[in-house]
């Protein structure tokens, strides 16, 4: 007769960041409206057409032309900021929970420099689970943590599914042998 195995000691999630497909086609549109904008401003300082929709020539330089030139800079600036942001993929990381050091390491990639919260596992009261739905909706897990605010363990942006966060939460909380809170 087999012996039941012992749970392993170790469990590590991974963290989506920003490296996401919305996030792609997000800069994707921004920096085509932002060349768009551009060359209707060119198009319309050269009198030449550029684009191969439209007549942008027609444009009278000033104002027309000009604002559309200060549009696409503005859009070349915000493409440029989400096209490094993705590159970097901000906000990825990893939540790891180690038994046997009796710590729970949660890292993130941030702009500048890699985020690394430790947090010993004793002092981790809570899974907590929030659901908060409407106009700006939340779906994340939480640890609940002696003297300090809740710290965040799921990616920001798109909600994840309700089934997955309980889920989620249940594994957690059924490891680090805490109770599962907000369910």
């Amino acid at each position: 007769m087999a012996s039941p195995q012992a749970p392993a000691p170790l469990l590590e999630l991974p963290v989506l960041g920003s490296r996401r497909l919305s996030n792609v086609l997000v800069a994707l549109v921004v920096t085509t409206g932002g060349i768009g904008f551009l060359l209707t401003s060119v198009s319309s300082y050269l009198g030449t057409d550029l684009l191969p929709i439209g007549h942008p020539a027609e444009l009278a330089w000033l104002p027309q032309g000009l604002v559309m030139g200060l549009y696409g800079l503005a859009a070349m600036a915000l493409c440029a900021y989400l096209w490094v942001v993705i590159g970097i993929d901000v906000g990825a990381g990893s939540n790891r929970f180690d038994r046997d050091a009796g710590v729970a390491t949660i890292s993130r990639r941030g702009f500048r420099q890699a985020i690394t919260v430790d947090i010993p596992l004793r002092e981790i009261q809570a899974v907590k689970v929030e659901v908060r739905d409407g106009l700006n909706p939340r779906r994340r897990l939480a640890l609940k943590v002696q003297g300090r605010r809740d710290m965040p363990l799921t990616r920001v942006g798109e909600p994840m599914p309700l089934a997955d966060l309980e889920l989620s939460g249940a594994q957690l909380a059924r490891f680090l042998g805490v109770p599962l809170e907000g369910v």
